[in-house]
């Protein structure tokens, strides 16, 4: 009986065993070959200097003349975050003429409460569009719900949007997203940015398998699949689509842009909009070097929440269920109910892609079976039990002449994905979390299994009962203002990325920081390590502001707009008006929080700084509010 037992376990674990080993031969080829397509497109654009965008600057997107963008962000008990979302949006997008539309729900007080505050503080740019039914209903149905407020907008004010954005209520959106749309949605209908995860505490196990994903396919897949099809799947956010293609679309849905039988409306409007026959469709990895930098990031230095690249960034769910909870939603929409709502339509490399995103169904149980199978097999050749009819290698599969050629294949393919993640990774994100995301792959595939299973389990539910599937929210976190300073990095890392001084100067200068009290800057400065405007380039990078010409200065009429002793005290003039509503202050470096709340009071305006260098501040500050007992400048 027990030989009859051991039969069966051979016969079940060696079946287990081809199936998965050809089942991941398939998916191993199917990565390597967007590997190999990705490779020969970089290689081509290498060769022939044809990488889009190349050599644009900063100044040339400030250069064009402002339209206007309407952003849509959609709120269902987001109480918590949306106010420091919008507050952090409007101090630091460097643009004039964009209104937020907040889509809130009539049963979500804390929510509308919160969002009606913000529109008080501004009423040109944030107006509440109201849903007026019980939420949640899905996030497809409250964008219908926004872009009706947004039509409405535009009747009220005769006026046209030139773009609509998609953002959520956690995103730390790039102050040169709307310049970058501006500068570029005449040419397109739909344009997707980079979405990348905000820095995270070492060793970020669930938190950052999100950022290996994203700095993976948002670096190489997405690329890949452009090239390919010509459609770009929406992300979500930091997501623009030109306001004639959203109108067609409107026109032939009623009003009902969004496809609300759907989880994943983003996925599902790129391929409508195809179809319609708008197919200008782009994604957009795009560093932005500024004026005078000479750009010297190594490659394992570079980072994806500073330095340049134009992305959103944001936190991803950094607990176990919470993470496999809304990969089931991406996998509900993009695969099962992609499935069954967009089939198999479109050119062959179409349906290639959709392959791609639905393999996972299959790919990631598969990946489990892989683990049950090794452990088996393991087991099982260190305790070779004399009880069998011989040794336990002849009975195993996986050792047999056939089959050992496959093995060897599915190993040097798994290799070589782990080999792309790592440099991919470590290309935004520097080298460590470049090295972690090899053991996180394996908690990664945990996390895709519980995802996995549970829309198995939904959408099964779904199809037995007729219920449609519930939108299953994320709880969202937004960066506090010290998690913000620090995605936007280091003041020395910048210097040395932009080579004006070296590792060791740096290291220098930190020690004699220490015993002098002294900023780092001025500590280089002192030293002749660094010129003035060097200093102040590197300032402006670091917190994302526009840099002052150097042939500009103040304007005289606006010298007594803020109190002398404000000025003096913390170094800042006003420099310029942008709008009716917003002044620009000169600084040589951020003021805090609460200095832009005391100029917002004493003018009734809003504050958008630019960065001077220290000593033209100190002599514009000096001429604007002259004082012989001039106050010590604090920090």
């Amino acid at each position: 009986m027990a030989d009859t037992w051991w039969l069966l376990y051979f016969g079940a674990l060696n079946t287990l065993i081809v199936v998965t080993a050809f089942i991941i031969l398939v998916s191993g080829m199917d990565d390597l070959f967007i590997d190999v397509c990705y490779w020969l497109g970089a290689a081509h654009r290498a060769v022939f200097k044809r990488e889009a965008n190349l050599g644009l600057t900063a100044e040339d997107l400030r250069s064009r003349d402002e339209r206007w963008f309407a952003i849509m962000v959609p709120a269902w008990q987001e109480s918590d975050v949306i106010a420091k979302m919008l507050q952090n949006t409007l101090e630091t997008l460097e643009y004039e003429h964009y209104v937020v539309f907040l889509g809130t729900y009539q049963n979500d007080a804390a929510t509308t409460a919160e969002a009606e505050k913000m529109v008080a503080r501004n009423p040109l740019r944030i107006r509440r569009a109201p849903v007026n039914v019980d939420g949640p209903t899905c996030k497809a149905d409250c964008l219908n719900w926004i872009l009706r407020a947004i039509v409405a907008h535009e009747a009220e004010h005769d006026m046209h949007f030139a773009g609509v954005l998609m953002h959520d209520c956690e995103d730390v959106i790039h102050p040169l997203e709307l310049k970058y749309f501006n500068h570029e949605i005449d040419d397109h209908d739909l344009i997707q940015l980079p979405v990348m995860s905000l820095d995270l505490k070492f060793p970020a196990w669930v938190g950052g398998t999100y950022l290996d994903d994203f700095s993976e396919v948002h670096q190489k897949d997405l690329i890949v699949r452009q090239q390919l099809t010509g459609i770009v799947p929406g992300a979500g956010v930091a997501l623009c689509y030109g306001r004639h293609a959203l109108g067609a679309m409107m026109a032939t849905h009623d009003g009902h842009v969004f496809n609300t039988a759907t989880l994943t409306e983003d996925y599902d409007f790129s391929f409508r909009l195809a179809d319609l026959g708008f197919k200008r469709q782009t994604f957009v990895r795009l560093p932005i070097r500024r004026m005078g930098s000479r750009q010297k990031r190594k490659w394992w230095q570079r980072s994806a929440t500073a330095g340049g690249l134009v992305a959103t960034c944001e936190y991803f769910p950094s607990e176990f269920q919470a993470a496999y909870r809304q990969r089931a939603r991406w996998i509900l929409g993009i695969a099962f109910l992609g499935w069954e709502q967009l089939r198999w339509q479109g050119s062959l490399m179409s349906k290639y892609m959709f392959f791609r995103d639905r393999k996972g169904i299959v790919t990631a149980p598969i990946s489990m079976l892989a683990y049950f199978v090794l452990a088996n097999t393991a087991a099982i050749t260190l305790l070779d039990d004399p009880h069998f009819a011989g040794p336990a290698a002849t009975r195993l599969v996986i050792f047999s002449a056939w089959l050992r050629p496959i093995l060897w294949i599915n190993l040097i393919l798994l290799l070589n994905r782990l080999l792309e993640r790592v440099y991919f990774v470590t290309r935004l994100n520097g080298l460590q979390q470049g090295l972690m995301s090899v053991p996180r792959t394996v908690f990664n595939n945990f996390i895709n299994f519980g995802a996995v299973g549970r829309a198995w389990h939904q959408y099964a539910k779904h199809l037995a009962t007729g219920v449609p599937i519930a939108w299953d929210k994320t709880k969202h976190t937004f960066p506090s203002n010290d998690e913000l300073v620090r995605h936007r990095r280091r003041l020395g890392d910048l210097l040395i990325d932009r080579g004006l001084i070296t590792p060791a100067e740096l290291a220098a200068a930190v020690e004699r920081q220490r015993a002098t009290g002294l900023r780092l800057g001025q500590t280089l400065l002192q030293e002749g390590r660094l010129t003035p405007e060097g200093l102040a380039d590197a300032i402006a990078e670091q917190a994302e502001l526009p840099r002052v010409c150097r042939d500009s200065g103040p304007h005289a009429s606006l010298a007594h707009a803020i109190p002398g002793e404000l000025m003096r005290r913390h170094q800042l003039v006003p420099f310029a008006t942008r709008g009716a509503d917003t002044l620009q202050v000169a600084v040589s470096e951020r003021p805090a929080s609460s200095v832009t709340k005391r100029i917002r009071a004493v003018t009734g305006m809003h504050v958008a700084y630019v960065v001077a260098c220290d000593h033209e501040v100190a002599q514009w500050v000096a001429a604007a509010a002259p004082d012989d007992s001039q106050i010590t400048r604090t920090s």
